[in-house]
């Protein structure tokens, strides 16, 4: 099975190749990525192209496309999901969607998140970032929602115990770092946060079914069309 995967839903834009005919540490065969909060429409389909040229692949040769979702910038979501429609329907492609947390939480290196749950924070462009809450195993502990910073430890009261371990990942976790410096137990992911194609790509590959391929806003965007005149 060949699984393109694509993100554009932060500030990044990534494309990468999974492939499982060959070894479990090099089924990501090619992957390609540019940090970017503008822009992405005209890079994306070049460096998906770029990825599966360099691979020895076309589009007509992959089996699904795994895209991200959302929670994210309004744009940006818009772009990799208009990028993987398209490709999926020249190709008969199925469409796997994965939400942003899932890409963020599952990109975290074993080693860094064992014994933790994992909240993971989504930068929001607003003063609330997106939050979903994952126990060790990656399993989510209730909703994903939305808070201001002053509500998230309270929050975060209501579904783990004091002191329990906890890793906070993703591009929103700044605004969180002095409204949970207090807690106990409290560690901080390396790395910038922004989902990476490649583990989009190893969802995509494992899940029979995703996500709807259509955009998860968590709120509504900040642009609306206009009512039709009477």
């Amino acid at each position: 099975m060949k699984v393109l995967g694509l993100d554009t839903a932060t500030s990044g834009c990534s494309a990468a190749l999974w492939n499982d005919a060959v070894p479990d540490d090099a089924r990501v065969t090619v992957r390609r990525s540019a940090p970017m909060a503008r822009g992405q429409a005209e890079v994306l389909v070049p460096l998906a192209q770029a990825v599966l040229a360099e691979a020895g692949a076309g589009f007509a040769d992959l089996d699904r496309i795994a895209v991200t979702v959302g929670p994210g910038a309004f744009t940006g979501l818009r772009i990799a999901l208009a990028a993987a429609r398209g490709i999926a329907v020249a190709h008969d492609l199925p469409v796997i969607g994965v939400t942003t947390f899932d890409a963020v939480a599952h990109g975290l290196p074993e080693a860094e998140r064992a014994g933790r749950s994992v909240l993971v924070a989504i930068d929001s462009r607003r003063t609330e970032p997106f939050l979903q809450l994952f126990d060790a195993a990656l399993a989510p502990l209730g909703e994903p929602a939305m808070l201001e910073p002053a509500a998230v430890p309270g929050w975060l009261d209501g579904l783990l115990p004091a002191g329990a371990p906890l890793l906070l990942a993703g591009d929103g976790a700044t605004p969180l770092r002095a409204v949970l410096a207090e807690r106990d137990g409290l560690s901080v992911a390396a790395g910038d946060g922004t989902p990476d194609a490649a583990v989009v790509a190893a969802l995509g590959a494992a899940r029979p079914a995703g996500l709807p391929a259509g955009p998860f806003y968590l709120r509504p965007p900040d642009v609306t069309l206009p009512k039709p005149k009477p």
